[in-house]
């Protein structure tokens, strides 16, 4: 496969997943939602807790194409992957900046700023995958990435780490380094979700990804490519499963066992749509997805801005008030305004994908 040319079925794929971060970010606002649509509360896995982990293995594919124009060379890509890594950093801190500031009204106000969110997730683990990418042997990927999970769960073994409390070694570590004041709801939840020590875990997700996207580039038949995907996906989801029994699935640690079954979901996806879109070539039922997927991070980060000012401006609970509960009850209607929303961001990825528009953060 050419590097340069898109993938559809990985658009596609990129593109259900930003849908599905839109939804389930937004179907709750109203003050109800379906359980299909919440995040488990702490152990447990639901259908939102994939949205975000396929996210970042899609990113580890995207990372592993990007980089083959440079043929992993590391002096002329070092300097892009620093740059794109500190910039999705910088756009986490200032959409985290500027949603703290419209609640409180003070713009200057840093001392309950979140210093880690998705964006600056994507960042550091995007940075540090491309740089391991450019440094070391992919053939050692898919064994450090099992490594660093091994030592994770580890820290989490003798720590406290699958707790709820103040103890737990995963929330003690950011709220020392981060500062309870700057974690997710002032540290109120013990652990920030995109905190620091479960970013280990976290960058195991992208490497995984990123071997994945080295089987879709050198492999040249697509029956070869499928089969691929499928074996891996199918390893990872029953090893996922199997190790939950001793280490509990949680997205808000990012337990190891999260990461395998979440990769190997992810996988078996990207396989599925392989064989529909880009062997059978069935593409009209997905075209939809293609305006989130062309350019993912511009409308994920565009949603948590509008997002934010609809409700600041009290135009989620009027909207959710006068028209969509008189028609749609309160659970569907609070679901049917998520879908509004989440047509409202598409119909800018419309725009940009019909003008051949891809901005790349």
């Amino acid at each position: 496969m050419n590097p340069n040319k898109r993938l559809l079925s990985l658009d596609v794929l990129r593109g259900i997943t930003v849908a599905g971060m839109i939804l389930v970010n937004n179907t709750g606002k109203c003050g109800y939602n379906y359980a299909v649509f919440a995040h488990a509360k702490w152990d447990g896995f639901s259908p939102a807790d994939l949205v975000f982990p396929m996210f970042m293995f899609l990113m580890g594919i995207s990372t592993y194409i990007s980089l083959c124009k440079y043929n992993f060379q590391c002096r002329p890509a070092i300097a892009k992957i620093i740059k794109r890594s500190l910039l999705l950093i910088f756009i986490g801190l200032v959409m985290e900046w500027f949603i703290t500031s419209i609640d409180s009204g003070n713009y200057f106000d840093l001392s309950q700023l979140r210093l880690m969110g998705v964006m600056q997730r994507l960042g550091i683990c995007y940075g540090i995958t491309a740089l391991l990418a450019v440094t070391i042997p992919h053939k050692r990927f898919m064994p450090l990435a099992i490594i660093l999970l091994v030592v994770y769960f580890i820290f989490q073994l003798f720590g406290n780490g699958f707790e709820k409390s103040a103890d737990n070694i995963v929330g003690m570590i950011d709220s020392a380094i981060l500062g309870s004041n700057h974690m997710y709801l002032q540290g109120r939840q013990f652990v920030d979700p995109e905190g620091i020590l479960s970013t280990i875990p976290a960058v195991s997700q992208v490497m995984i990804g990123f071997v994945c996207g080295k089987i879709i580039i050198d492999i040249k038949d697509n029956d070869r490519r499928m089969l691929n995907l499928f074996l891996i996906g199918t390893t990872l989801l029953f090893v996922g499963y199997l190790l939950s029994y001793a280490c509990p699935l949680n997205k808000r640690l990012w337990s190891p066992s999260f990461v395998l079954l979440t990769c190997g979901i992810a996988a078996l996806s990207l396989a599925l749509l392989l064989y529909i879109i880009d062997v059978k070539q069935n593409k009209k039922w997905f075209s939809f997805f293609k305006a989130f997927g062309a350019n993912p991070l511009v409308i994920y980060v565009f949603s948590c801005i509008a997002g934010g000012l609809l409700v600041h401006w009290h135009i989620h609970t009027a909207v959710f008030s006068n028209l969509l509960n008189p028609l749609f009850g309160n659970y569907f209607g609070s679901f049917m305004y998520g879908v509004f929303f989440l047509l409202f961001n598409g119909l800018l990825g419309y725009v940009l994908l019909k003008r051949k528009i891809y901005i790349k953060l």
